[in-house]
């Protein structure tokens, strides 16, 4: 049965080292929730306190309400699928899948029955008998996942489980989650530095900075309001504009940048000192000279991606921002100091706080 899970007010101190600093987060039953964050920003030393392996120096750790500080990591129910996988080399699929269920007692047909209903679910029906050190990097996870699943706990830790698989092998593995997610109702945790993995597969998501939560939501909200600037370079917008000018009105604001001004959407501080304008990189086109609103700005280099080129595009006062064109698209080519014009889709520009952002040189 799925578990929600309470963290109140949670500090973890290491010396002077302050992993975790006064962190409160609620996670729902049954969702699918991703911790995601640079290394070192307390993402794994809160999975850590939540699966028992540490105890915080301060605040408190609740499953569906209840107080577990005191409760070691073998009597809560979790499983975690650690980033090494940690499979035992010298037991078969079979006997590393079965081990739990062997230290709690159970043998014979009712073991076999359960491994083998575990082995169906990650889809490695007979490979019981079979070798883990001859498996596929792909199998030997899914072999630690249903090792997890045969216990069926009520939270799945994921620590950076995918960390060293090549891209296709990743999204197979993202999409097994996904699956595995769906048909045990528990509730998952994910710890990851991977913007894709979070978005593709959470309900929700935590993004963590210095042991601190900088934003909880639905990955959408993370484009269409990123609480400062720091959220919004870590999900992908690196467009970040130091407005010149401001002038708002309730939810909407007329910013200008290097004298050009465009429409924003007001999701932090109306003060020019203390914003930015984030630019969601997939609501801007090409257009026509006098399209409204547009900016018209200099080319000042290109650069091919594959499926896309990225158009890099300066303002007077130096600033940039960049559009991908696709790369069969009907368009250019560009020479160095050429002036195009930019179209913005609705909410193309949100207008948040800099946060996070260092100082203007």
């Amino acid at each position: 049965m799925a578990i929600s899970i309470q963290i109140d007010r949670v500090s973890r101190d290491y010396g002077p080292v302050k992993a975790l600093d006064d962190v409160t987060l609620d996670i729902r039953a049954g969702e699918f929730f991703t911790l995601l964050g640079s290394s070192g920003c307390g993402k794994s030393s809160l999975l850590k306190l939540i699966g028992g392996f540490d105890r915080p120096t301060s605040g408190r750790v609740a499953f569906d309400g209840k107080d577990v500080g005191d409760l070691p990591a073998n009597k809560r129910p979790v499983n975690t699928v650690f980033q090494s996988l940690a499979l035992f080399p010298h037991m078969s699929v079979a006997q590393n899948v079965g081990y739990g269920l062997r230290l709690k007692g159970l043998w014979g047909v009712a073991l076999e029955i359960r491994i083998n209903d575990a082995l169906d679910l990650v889809e490695l029906s007979g490979f019981g008998p079979r070798d883990v050190n001859l498996l596929s990097g792909g199998q030997r996870q899914r072999v630690a996942l249903a090792r997890a699943l045969v216990m069926e706990p009520g939270i799945l830790l994921l620590d950076e489980p995918l960390t060293g698989l090549d891209e296709r092998l990743r999204q197979q593995m993202r999409d097994e989650f996904g699956r595995l997610h769906k048909r045990t109702g528990a509730t998952f945790i994910l710890v990851t530095h991977n913007q894709d993995e979070a978005l593709s597969l959470s309900d929700r998501m935590a993004v963590m900075h210095r042991g601190r939560i900088e934003q909880v939501d639905a990955p959408a909200r993370f484009f269409e309001a990123p609480a400062n600037a720091f959220v919004a370079r870590f999900i992908g917008i690196d467009t970040l504009l130091r407005p010149q000018s401001i002038v708002a009105a309730g939810g909407h604001a007329e910013v200008t940048v290097a004298g050009q001004t465009l429409p924003a959407r007001v999701e932090g501080p109306t003060d020019p000192a203390a914003s930015v304008i984030a630019i969601r990189p997939d609501r801007l086109f090409l257009a026509r000279a006098g399209t409204l609103p547009a900016l018209m700005l200099t080319v000042v280099g290109t650069t091919f991606r594959g499926l896309h080129r990225d158009l890099k595009l300066a303002f007077a006062d130096g600033q940039t921002l960049v559009i991908a064109i696709e790369a069969d698209a009907d368009i250019g080519p560009f020479s160095i100091g050429q002036q195009v014009a930019v179209g913005l889709k609705p909410d193309a520009a949100v207008l948040i706080s800099s946060a996070g952002l260092p100082p203007a040189g």
